[in-house]
């Protein structure tokens, strides 16, 4: 959990994982929509890779970026359980 915190609590690799919400992508096409160069990019994303945000599929000498939403899923419930049972249920209705 604390590999997660550490990763959303910079706003470029924030930005980087709504990129990756919408669709996978590669570093390039990262660099280009955020303005940052490609070695600051590379850096966010192994720290989002630590902390098991992202998966990354290597396609010849393309390294494509992939949401792992399970993950976040489970880091969801885990900051529930923090939370009184009386405040997730009304969150939920």
């Amino acid at each position: 959990m604390d590999k997660i915190f550490k990763a959303l609590a910079d706003i470029n690799r924030r930005k980087i994982l709504t990129l990756l919400k919408n669709d996978d992508s590669n570093v390039s096409n990262i660099v280009k929509k955020l303005d940052i160069g490609q070695p600051t990019v590379s850096s966010h994303l192994a720290v989002l890779r630590k902390a098991g945000l992202v998966e990354v599929t290597v396609k010849s000498k393309e390294r494509i970026y992939k949401l792992k939403r399970e993950v976040f899923n489970s880091f969801i419930k885990q900051l529930n359980s923090f939370m009184s049972d009386e405040i997730i249920i009304r969150r939920i209705n």
